[in-house]
């Protein structure tokens, strides 16, 4: 009965191309039992019912004001990338599956404050000796060994891949995968930790991946603009019209074109590419965003008194650990629950930076005014 049932929820591979990833080829880091649901299928479910899926909801994407209800959170973004990633993937005859739950799960190691707090969290990181920190690699972590109270997710290799390699800040003329085994992976994985330029030169391992990646692109670089605009940080008037000539004046504009032109470009191939045209606009455009949106969203006070908050609240609850303070939330709300294993390998200093990045913008927050009001008391 399973068997039949799991059978006819994959009748839908018959439409996969021979560039694309098939259920079977699914590996996993522990064997277990299957059950209806395809591999990938069954990593969505285990992705979106995460407590790290939960907390997309408080999390910047790029502006961290919260009066206005329209402008993009961390959770739309993974669910526009999910949409046009499977736009395209569809188009290309690829697994949609695989697709969404390498989008739904690529940005759930991100901290609080975008970013920003990335920068900050990965300053504190190197000073204590703990390697790197992106937010990609705590994507992995997330759902390789915290998840589940430090037990992990068992997600596929495949879709731990492709949110590793999802780099989305680096445009590429051409995604082409590479192909590795669970060993490679983990290897890639362990890397990152020693360099950045590791996470540079990530390349993904399915066709999928490089959707994803390219599509993480394509789903914020027209939508920071109109929140921009939204947000008067960005005057339309500003926009430079030899871009908005190529990809559009908006938003979905924007996305239409490019996906459309990765469609087109990309058909029948082993690869993803895009026109020399629009890929040039889409430099183009990416830097003018970060010249005039993603370097002016904060000023410098602002900056200043984010990485005071980040060095606060870690020293802190690092301080916390060391004294075994086991009255304070990061024993209360963060360890009580977590494995044995995890509690007695991993270094103090990791378990603070992985309580910090799991935190929603509003908890840190809490966390940073609390330390602050008994230092003021």
């Amino acid at each position: 009965m399973i068997e039949e049932i799991r059978n006819k929820m994959l009748t839908h591979e018959k439409d996969i191309g021979k560039y694309g990833t098939l259920d079977k080829t699914a590996i996993r880091l522990k064997e277990e039992e299957k059950d209806i649901r395809p591999e990938y299928f069954r990593d969505i479910d285990r992705i979106i019912w995460s407590k790290s899926y939960f907390r997309y909801m408080d999390k910047t994407q790029v502006f961290t004001i919260k009066d206005n209800d329209h402008i993009s959170r961390r959770m739309s973004h993974v669910q526009m990338v999910s949409k046009i990633a499977r736009t395209i993937g569809r188009a290309l005859s690829l697994n949609e599956d695989l697709i969404e739950a390498m989008s739904l799960g690529h940005d759930l190691g991100h901290v609080p404050f975008g970013h920003l707090g990335e920068t900050y969290l990965n300053e504190l990181s190197e000073k204590h000796n703990e390697g790197i920190f992106m937010h990609n690699v705590q994507s992995v972590r997330n759902l390789m060994n915290l998840e589940k109270n430090g037990k992990g997710l068992n997600i596929t290799i495949q879709v731990l891949d492709g949110i590793l390699c999802h780099n989305g800040e680096l445009i590429l003329d051409e995604y082409r995968p590479v192909k590795k085994t669970k060993e490679e992976f983990l290897k890639d994985y362990e890397n990152c930790y020693k360099s950045k330029e590791n996470i540079i030169s990530l390349r993904p391992m399915t066709l999928e991946g490089c959707v994803v990646r390219i599509s993480d692109v394509i789903s914020y670089i027209g939508q920071d603009i109109e929140d921009a605009i939204t947000m008067k940080i960005l005057d339309p008037k500003e926009l430079p019209e030899s871009i908005m000539e190529i990809l559009g004046n908006k938003n979905s504009d924007i996305v239409t074109t490019l996906v459309l032109d990765i469609i087109k470009n990309s058909m029948n191939k082993p690869y993803i590419t895009m026109s020399k045209e629009k890929m040039k606009a889409l430099n183009d455009l990416q830097k003018f965003n970060y010249e005039n949106i993603y370097y002016k969203v904060l000023t410098d006070e602002q900056k200043k008194h984010y990485k005071e908050m980040f060095e606060t609240v870690f020293e802190k609850n690092l301080e916390y650990l060391k004294k075994e303070d086991k009255e304070k939330d990061i024993y209360k709300i963060y360890l009580k629950n977590m494995t044995e294993e995890y509690k007695n390998n991993t270094t103090k200093e990791r378990i603070v930076i992985d309580y910090i990045a799991g935190m929603t913008d509003d908890y840190f927050t809490k966390e940073y005014m609390k330390i602050i009001d008994k230092k003021n008391n």
